[in-house]
């Protein structure tokens, strides 16, 4: 018994996704990118700055690095707020003295929690990402798209509120996004989001928003906390991978990006800053541009 002719028929056979959401693109056909002053690697600095209410919510689930034991959980609770009373400052510091500009993704509620932080960091020169209300604040297909509308709309307003500036970009709480988040965000205005991998350089959902990838596997929280790597080999690793796209870049005559994820409870401790110091050293006599996400993005819009 032979099949049907139209058994083979599939409409969404073709080249690429089985979704409209972004085009599928290979990095090496793409048009070469030019990063200011020939640089081969645009590197990006994002510390992450959060604040994590004591008592945590599993609606629609529980962000990573939240309140483990039974609550109060004093332990994780003043752990991660050392992250923003001493070592988010250790980080800004040597950042300064590396003269490398970088961006913060901030909850919003870090204008209530440390106002004076979130002066320094603009202060200093740095990008604001907009990273939800708090860390209770995370999103998944589930929640109702008034409810993250609205998760969205307070976030930027409480921010530009503070800040004096409305943030262009937004990093979800474990880059977890619903069906509705990309077509939100770009009703809100948000020019970039950093939630999707995929890549190395920017690109652009089919709706005009531009996903700028955070690398997660070279972020200190999964290489230092999950991997139990020490502070020197995640500094290796960052190197290992910023030699490799400078490599690429050489052969391919177009700029790579390479993202670095810092969060101040793991990389500011005492033991652990002097590696961090030591990367951004190394990393500058390498020649890399240090940039904020607006900065790639608009050399990266020049170049395409």
């Amino acid at each position: 018994m032979s099949l049907d002719a139209a058994y083979l028929d599939y409409p969404r056979r073709r080249h690429g996704y089985d979704h409209d959401l972004y085009a599928w693109s290979a990095l090496q056909e793409r048009r070469p990118v030019a990063w200011p002053g020939g640089a081969n690697v645009a590197v990006w600095i994002c510390l992450s700055a959060e604040v994590f209410p004591i008592t945590p919510s599993d609606t629609p689930f529980r962000a990573p690095g939240h309140m483990a034991t039974p609550y109060p959980d004093y332990r994780h609770y003043t752990a991660r707020d050392y992250g923003l009373r001493v070592g988010i400052y250790r980080l800004l510091d040597v950042l300064a003295a590396a003269g490398a500009s970088a961006s913060v993704a901030a909850n919003a509620a870090l204008a209530d929690h440390a106002p004076p932080l979130l002066a320094d960091i603009v202060s200093a020169g740095h990008e604001v990402i907009a990273h939800s209300t708090d860390m209770n604040g995370t999103i998944a297909t589930g929640l109702p798209e008034e409810d993250e509308r609205a998760l969205i709309g307070a976030s930027l307003d409480r921010l530009q509120a503070a800040t004096g500036t409305r943030p262009q970009g937004w990093l979800s709480i474990a880059r977890s996004q619903s069906w509705n988040t990309h077509r939100l965000l770009r009703e809100a205005g948000v020019r970039y989001c950093c939630d999707w991998v995929n890549d190395e350089l920017p690109w652009r959902f089919a709706n005009g928003l531009i996903n700028l990838p955070l690398n997660h596997e070279l972020s200190d929280r999964q290489v230092i906390a999950v991997q139990q790597n020490s502070a020197e080999s995640y500094t290796q690793q960052l190197l290992d991978a910023f030699d490799w796209l400078g490599r690429e870049a050489e052969e391919s005559g177009g700029g790579r990006m390479l993202p670095i994820h810092v969060t101040p409870y793991i990389m500011g401790l005492p033991y652990r800053i002097g590696a961090f110091e030591q990367l951004l050293s190394a990393l500058k006599a390498r020649g890399a541009w240090f940039a904020r996400p607006g900065e790639i993005i608009d050399a990266w819009q020049a170049s395409t």
